[in-house]
């Protein structure tokens, strides 16, 4: 993706009032079901705030080997990942095929691990706990800002809770509950590589935000890097899949070895709200009776631009978002350095989708840099992976309303 000094997203919106009129004529219309969200005014502080979004990434990758020499990551391929788990209570290890296995299963069951990495860390542990909850079974190791949630949050056999960050072993009720979930279908596929995913354009994103104004768009830098989005995972994961393969100029009619991954929203009606965790870096769409009907890893505010609390609802959902850079908007940015608008791309601070909030300022959206979600803060906004969020837009519509909980 972009440098990660691009995922330091802050979170600041204001509208028009000629922007709020039109979403409010075409939120009217019998066709505009589907919402929509005119350009939003979003500041981006992008060259201060990388460190903020790569404290927890450092901290988990820190002590781990290289992927070039780390023997469990040299063990993925299509045959082990695919490999039934027979043998349980089994153990997931840091890196390899089951930790791969079980993040394919976990985002096809609608519990997303992020990034599909093949790396057992907080963010699939959690989702695998949430998947238990949904499900009424077991559940131990959740982390304890989690246990803060309010009951009207999660079920009451979330509230257990302890210290612990990963989940290092699944026993077989949970693996065959998730296999279930997920149909049943093949965890590695081969997939035809089209005309669509080749032909750009594809441009480098330099770091400097004025740099991004003159771009036409901050699209992807290469196929490789479209394809690994596509299935929900990162270049160096694709390219173990498929060794040999040049990902960065492979063409048209090319076959490959993708995690198999669901494309489409995990449930499409009786979401009644959204619950997303300030400490528990997590987005949850749940039903009337609470219960968890899917799960994203989430980047929330921090330090003086923290996420808000209460109670809010989506107002408008914009695809393929413009984004204007707006220096007055933010306290740590001079007023005195120049505006600049950003062309719409995955690679765009904002991602793929922007989700406006009735807290002004706020909204839900993508970003460029999917291996930083949920392992820091941003500036106030809820950030996802461009893929959960395009997901998660069509899990929801205007009005549903959104809690946030500590």
């Amino acid at each position: 993706m972009a440098a990660i000094a691009a995922a330091g997203t802050a979170c600041v919106v204001s509208e028009s009032s000629d922007s709020a009129r039109k979403t409010d004529s075409l939120a009217t219309a019998a066709a505009a079901q589907q919402e929509y969200v005119a350009d939003s005014v979003i500041s981006v502080p992008a060259y201060d705030s990388a460190s903020m979004d790569t404290v927890g990434l450092g901290q988990q990758i820190g002590n781990l080997p290289p992927l070039s020499t780390d023997t469990g990551f040299k063990r993925i391929s299509s045959q082990t990942t695919g490999a039934t788990i027979s043998k349980f209570p089994a153990r997931i290890p840091t890196r390899g095929p089951a930790a791969l296995q079980i993040q394919i299963l976990l985002d096809r069951a609608g519990f997303s691990p992020g990034i599909i990495d093949g790396q057992w860390g907080p963010n699939a542990a959690k989702a695998l706990q949430w998947f238990n909850v949904a499900n009424g079974m077991d559940s131990t190791g959740l982390m304890s800002t989690d246990s803060q949630a309010t009951s009207s949050s999660r079920p009451k056999a979330a509230t257990k809770a302890s210290q612990n960050t990963k989940m290092a072993s699944i026993d077989q009720p949970t693996y065959q509950k998730l296999a279930a979930a997920g149909q049943n279908a093949q965890l590695i596929t081969t997939y035809q590589v089209t005309a669509d995913d080749v032909k750009g354009p594809f441009v480098k994103v330099p770091n400097s935000v004025y740099e991004q104004a003159k771009l036409d768009c901050l699209c992807y830098s290469s196929p490789g890097e479209a394809l690994a989005e596509k299935f929900h995972t990162s270049e160096q994961m694709l390219q173990q899949l498929n060794p040999g393969i040049d990902l960065k100029s492979i063409a048209a009619g090319a076959s490959i070895q993708v995690p198999n991954v669901s494309q489409t929203p995990p449930v499409t009606g009786g979401v009644a709200r959204l619950v997303i965790s300030r400490k528990g870096y997590w987005t949850h769409a749940v039903d009337a009776s609470g219960k968890v009907l899917a799960h994203f890893p989430s980047t929330l505010g921090g330090g003086y631009d923290p996420s808000p609390t209460g109670d809010f609802k989506v107002t408008g959902i914009a695809h393929k978002p413009t984004f204007n850079y707006q220096p007055s908007l933010m306290a740590e940015v001079p007023d005195s350095r120049p505006t600049a608008k950003l062309k719409p791309g995955p690679n765009s601070p904002v991602g793929v989708v922007w989700m406006a909030l009735s807290k002004p300022h706020y909204g839900i959206h993508g970003t460029s840099a999917p291996e930083t979600i949920g392992y820091a803060n941003s500036h106030g906004c809820v950030r996802l992976t461009n893929w959960d969020v395009e997901i998660l837009s069509g899990m929801v519509s205007r009005g549903t309303p959104v809690e946030f909980v500590d």
